[in-house]
């Protein structure tokens, strides 16, 4: 930039535009991919173990799913929010890192919330036993909203800053994202062999109250690792790793004043939808696939647990026997699932690169998974018909045979899974 000969201001023909950040070294690409760890336990905790709790507070079956809508609420609503004033940040600290900091922070209160839900109940009036407890119910589903918001804000960022990391490279990309989907699987087998277990909360003694029973108190117990896991995380990798700093845009800066100079600033959701409108046919193309692929997960993510224990074992909420063994049955599948998710989501890019591509394999597994799916009729109608009782007249849960295979399910489930959550951020990045 230089001054004329009447002193106006010009732009030097020399300007460039901003390149990609150079790569950083793999071990910051794994430290900060290693944060999906703390937060895949939360939401493992979320996906096993919330849907009976809530249940237990008294919000009837058919209600459950109302809740969960803050997910897909907050995902539209606070990913895209969060991700522009993420990329327009100019902290001291970064674009990525405060966000990252923030969201942790969020997360740990609304666990908290959620995890003394009852104790806070009790606390205002809400009688002890079986029943509706509204106070409760009341604390439960302000944390919940907390927690999805918050884990949409933080997993944003978290990923943005892997992308930062990885420099513009494609193939840096692809092995950051999957290394984020490995330590989600992580998280997934920690969070759900914690919920298997029944006896965690003689870890915390304190966390068993006159509002919270031995399953309240073990919920209660695993939010407690699960805080210190993600605030761990957190910490190290915001420690460890440093942002890159951005090149200087000064001059990139004063031409867009110059060449945008009278006009006014787009709204920021006017910059979503106009950003919407210009996208490329194979970019709707792939926000379509997603989104029906989604459509296809969730059901099986809100109520699973809540199949294995009433549809596989035929138990009733409130059953001690039947349907805590079945809940804790779906979790011990999910951790089967989240194995399996482990060891693809680190083979995800070699079995594409064997079948051609990417787009091919996840294709391919979209059709598994709609076939595993649709498995579940079946795992349900050979429950049904196995079903029997004992010698008092007390109802028995399933055979072998049927919870094997309802576990086999659950298993298999996790080959799509990981293809989810690694091959559309890759072909979006």
């Amino acid at each position: 930039m230089e001054n004329g000969t009447k002193g106006k201001l010009t732009v030097s023909s020399s300007l460039q535009i901003e390149q990609p950040l150079p790569p950083s070294k793999l071990w910051k690409i794994i430290v900060v991919a290693s944060i999906a760890a703390g937060v895949q336990f939360g939401w493992a905790l979320q996906l096993s173990l919330l849907t009976p709790y809530v249940q237990l507070l008294g919000i009837p079956h058919r209600f459950a799913s109302f809740i969960w809508l803050c997910g897909p609420i907050s995902g539209m609503i606070v990913q895209p929010v969060v991700g522009y004033y993420s990329d327009n940040c100019s902290s001291r600290f970064g674009r990525r890192r405060p966000f990252i900091a923030a969201g942790a922070a969020l997360v740990t209160i609304a666990v908290f919330l959620i995890g003394f839900a009852a104790d806070l109940g009790h606390a205002s009036g809400d009688p002890l036993g079986k029943g509706s407890k509204p106070r409760a119910i009341a604390v439960f589903v302000v944390g919940f909203w907390i927690l999805d918001v918050a884990n949409n804000m933080l997993q944003g960022p978290c990923r943005a800053l892997l992308a930062d990391l990885s420099g513009g490279k494609s193939g840096k990309m692809r092995t950051a994202n999957a290394f984020f989907s490995f330590f989600k699987a992580v998280g997934n087998i920690l969070g759900y062999a914690a919920g298997s277990y029944s006896r965690l909360f003689k870890v915390f003694p304190f966390s068993k109250t006159k509002a919270c029973d031995m399953y309240r108190a073990n919920l209660k117990s695993c939010f407690f690792i699960a805080i210190f896991l993600l605030l761990s995380l957190t910490t190290l990798a915001l420690t460890l790793v440093r942002e890159n700093e951005l090149p200087e845009k000064e001059e990139l800066e004063i031409d867009e004043k110059l060449s945008g100079a009278g006009k006014s600033k787009v709204p920021f959701f006017g910059e979503i939808f106009g950003a919407l409108k210009d996208l490329p046919r194979p970019m709707w193309i792939l926000l379509l696939v997603t989104c029906l692929n989604w459509i296809a997960w969730f059901p099986f993510f809100l109520y699973d647990t809540d199949w294995m224990a009433k549809e596989v074992f035929g138990g009733q909420v409130g059953d001690a026997k039947l349907y805590d063994l079945g809940v804790r049955a779906g979790a011990l599948g999910l951790l089967l699932q989240s194995v399996v998710l482990g060891f693809m989501s680190l083979g995800v890019e070699f079995l594409g690169k064997k079948i051609g591509g990417a787009k091919r394999l996840w294709g391919i597994l979209n059709f598994v998974l709609a076939i595993c799916l649709a498995m579940t009729i079946l795992v349900t109608k050979m429950a049904e018909k196995s079903r029997g009782h004992d010698a008092a007249g007390t109802l028995m849960g399933p055979t072998p045979g049927v919870k094997i295979g309802a576990l086999l399910l659950f298993a298999a489930l996790g080959i799509p899974l990981a293809v989810t959550f690694s091959i559309p951020f890759a072909l979006a990045s």
